[in-house]
């Protein structure tokens, strides 16, 4: 008996009722899903042991007219056949969300590559998630991948995961370290999370640990997205947690067959080495390109790295393809507001115990560094909000972990002045001002607001030196105090409502 060949997207018939044949369909195993179905009715049928024909579909009856809702039930399926089925991506008709044209030339780079491996550093506000997550669905409808991975800051975990759900309908886990514990309950004995979970959007301070990273490494999907890419970067000397991460994607990207997607608003903050180790990700061949690639003797090494760099301006698409593309102005102004009376008392004793800090006798320089980079910290966010201060003051320093005087003074730059990745995003991440020393283990970043502070001192003090209590308690109070000048104390919160 001879079979029939069936093309993906083929309705047939089988078993009485009507299917659609999906992307993983061979010559003598068709997997079909119903029409009308869902995912979780997906079934193979073996072709030659179960007869499946072309399905058949009755000519409308001119006598039977319907009514309006039956009209505009076939006008909406018709535009909606057009539209899934006329272009040559399957990833639109699952989508809720309408990418603009320039949002559409990452994905066109990305199949053009086999494996995929490109760096998105598009300005802040074109829309990466959103170009990132295109990659990610056109692929799975496709069926080409199976399971992704998005490892990203933890503060942003949970913006990714709803935009994947909400956007892209597409159901993932969130691993971070206040989740994995309640998620590896359900494990059966020698299960990874990330083998039950086949969408996963983890934590990358708490992936890159030598806990967890050799496991991650062994169950990693096929499709992994890296937010904040420059953070993985090659460390230069600038502490472990950096390496970590850098070494953790340099395992990733050795596998050949694994897609890599790194996202980033800043590919290059000076740095030449730095930004080189992000290109080495994608091509290690890149290490290797001239200084300058201007000129005609670098014409192919410019070409190659165009394949897999794409960075746009938001100016540069405010007319793209001569459709008008509305990105929000930034307005700025200085307007003067006055402290209220118990706000200006409170900052003062601050001000008193961060002199008291810093100018401690017998101090270590690097300690000293580390102390006067937590108390401006502490300053800056307690001239922000209440709110800012709290947090700040129940969180851990940057630079607590460094072993050097520079090392110490990079990361305060970074923190307190508005060099670190999170800031360049936009997003609002406490420092920290506890200094002391603590027992703290390698799953730091996902407990106390990410960015600066590596991990949340909270209330109770779990796991903290003994010598460093008192400190702590001291900062705890004042984490207290300052909430109590939230409101009608809180001058500048008042002013901005008025502006």
């Amino acid at each position: 008996m001879t079979t029939l060949r069936f093309d993906v997207g083929a309705l047939v018939r089988a078993r009485k009722r009507e299917w659609v044949v999906l992307p993983e369909s061979r010559d003598d195993l068709l997997i079909l899903r119903p029409l009308g179905g869902t995912d979780d009715e997906v079934t193979g049928i073996y072709l030659p042991i179960e007869p499946v024909e072309p399905a058949e579909f009755p000519l409308p009856d001119p006598t039977d007219l319907g009514s309006h809702l039956s009209c505009a039930l076939l006008r909406d399926a018709v535009r909606l056949g057009f539209r899934s089925g006329a272009g040559p991506f399957r990833s639109l008709a699952r989508i809720a969300v309408d990418p603009r044209p320039y949002q559409l030339v990452p994905l066109l780079m990305a199949l053009r590559l086999d494996p995929i491996r490109i760096l998105i550093a598009d300005d802040v506000g074109v829309g990466k998630t959103v170009e990132a997550c295109l990659i990610a669905r056109e692929l799975l409808d496709r069926g080409e991948i199976d399971r992704i991975a998005v490892l990203c800051p933890p503060h942003l975990a949970e913006q990714w995961e709803r935009a994947l759900r909400g956007q892209f309908h597409i159901d993932a886990a969130l691993v971070l370290a206040g989740t994995a514990a309640r998620l590896e309950r359900d494990l059966g004995l020698g299960e990874s999370l990330f083998e039950r979970h086949p969408h996963v959007v983890v934590s990358l301070d708490f992936v890159k640990s030598e806990r967890r990273r050799h496991e991650f490494l062994r169950t990693c999907p096929e499709f992994v997205i890296v937010d904040e890419a420059h953070g993985c970067a090659a460390a230069g000397g600038l502490g472990a947690s950096a390496h970590q991460r850098h070494e953790l994607l340099r395992a990733l990207a050795g596998d050949a067959r694994r897609h890599l997607v790194l996202v980033t608003a800043t590919p290059h903050r000076g740095k030449e080495d730095a930004f080189r180790s992000l290109l080495a990700l994608l091509d290690p061949a890149f290490l290797d390109l001239p200084d300058a690639l201007a000129g005609e003797e670098n014409r192919r090494e410019r070409e190659q790295l165009a394949r897999h760099f794409v960075q746009r301006r938001r100016g540069d698409l405010k007319a793209y393809l001569d459709a008008v593309t509305p990105f929000p102005e930034r307005l700025i102004a200085e307007e003067k507001y006055a402290l209220a009376p118990e706000y200006r008392r409170f900052f003062d004793r601050v001000l008193d115990y961060c002199r008291e800090r810093v100018q401690a006798p017998g101090l270590e320089k690097r300690v000293q560094r580390v102390r006067w980079w937590s108390a401006l910290a502490l300053l800056r966010a307690l001239g922000s909000s209440p709110a800012a201060a709290a947090a700040t003051l129940r969180n851990r320093a940057a630079g607590v972990d460094t072993e050097t005087v520079e090392e110490a003074d990079e990361l305060g730059r970074r923190s307190v002045l508005d060099l670190a990745e999170e800031a360049l995003e936009g997003i609002d991440v406490a420092p920290g001002s506890d200094d002391g020393d603590r027992g703290d283990d390698g799953d730091r970043g996902d407990r106390g607001g990410g960015g600066a502070g590596e991990s949340g001192a909270g209330e109770s003090g779990a796991g903290a030196a003994p010598a460093a209590a008192p400190e702590r308690d001291r900062l705890l109070r004042f984490a207290r105090e300052v909430e109590k000048l939230a409101g009608p104390l809180d001058a500048k919160l008042i002013r901005a409502v008025e502006i």
